[in-house]
This record gives structure tokens, sequence and C-alpha cells, in this order.
């Protein structure tokens, strides 16, 4: 996938060069086996699809922070199924200085409301099965958490 990226916004900056990792969070939401996925509208990788996630809020827990992100981006409720597994993304700069590093701890929901809305942060919103991601421009990791979301939706008991 080619990487995309316009100029930095602010935010963008202050994320850049962290002195310790960042803890984020990530959801795969399914309803009748497709997985909810969103264009990211904001450096990295813009315009490849996604997960919905972000950083984690002080004081909140990680379920809470990813049924946020999911209502704040897409505008979709869910329920959390549970945990899937995390992700470690870090990238380096020419000069091999870690640019960014974000832990990202991805669950598994239940789709409850919402077809999802673009916004701020997601711009085209689709519901895919999981073997039409090959197909798809995503941001690293998503087939593989996605796979493995699936594995955890179809075995779950709801």
């Amino acid at each position: 996938m080619t990487r995309v990226d316009l100029a930095p916004t602010a935010e963008a900056r202050a994320r850049a060069y962290p002195p310790f990792p960042m803890l984020a969070v990530s959801i795969a939401v399914f309803r009748a086996g497709r997985v909810l996925l969103a264009t990211r509208m904001k450096p990295p990788y813009v315009g490849a699809f996604s997960l919905p996630g972000g950083l984690v809020e002080t004081g909140e827990t990680l379920q809470e922070a990813a049924l946020r992100e999911l209502r704040e981006e897409v505008q979709v409720e869910a329920r959390i199924i549970g945990f899937n597994r995390h992700v470690e993304w870090i990238d380096r700069d020419e000069a091999g200085k870690v640019s960014r590093h974000y832990v990202i701890a991805s669950f598994v929901g239940e789709w409850i409301a919402g077809s999802g809305s673009p916004g701020p942060e997601a711009g085209e919103i689709v519901w895919a099965a999981p073997e039409e991601l090959e197909r798809l421009a995503c941001t690293p990791y998503v087939d593989a958490v996605v796979a493995s979301a699936h594995a955890l939706a179809n075995g779950s008991n709801h």
C-alpha cells in the first residue's frame, strides 16, 4: 500500500518522537458477518481503510475507550464481545530514531445500532466481509487483526 500523508497537524506533531509508547485501542465491529472499516482522514495512512480507534484518555478503561472512539468516529454503537489481541506499531525515521510508537489493544464488538457516518476522522465507511480486505487499501495489521477478531466473534455465545 502506498502511504499518503498530508502536512502534519499540531496533534500529529505532538505525537511524533514520543518519550514513551502511546496507549491506543481499536475495535472490529461485526454485523451479519461483515466488519466495519473507515478510511483515515488524518496522518498517518490518510485514505487507507482501518478499524475505528484512537488514544485512551486518562481515567477510562480500554473497553470504554474503544466504545467511545467507535461512537465519536463513525456514530456506531456496539457491545464488546472480548479482547482480540494487541498490536505494536513502531515507526522509525531515516536515522533509525523512533518517530511514533503505539501499543494498540484491539477488541471485538457486536453491532447494536448505526450504519456508520463519515466525520473528521473517518471518511468512507464500509461493512466488508473479512475475505474482501485483500482488495482494499488498509493500514498495516488490519487483515490479521480482523481475521482473529472474526474467529472470536464466530466463537462467542451471543
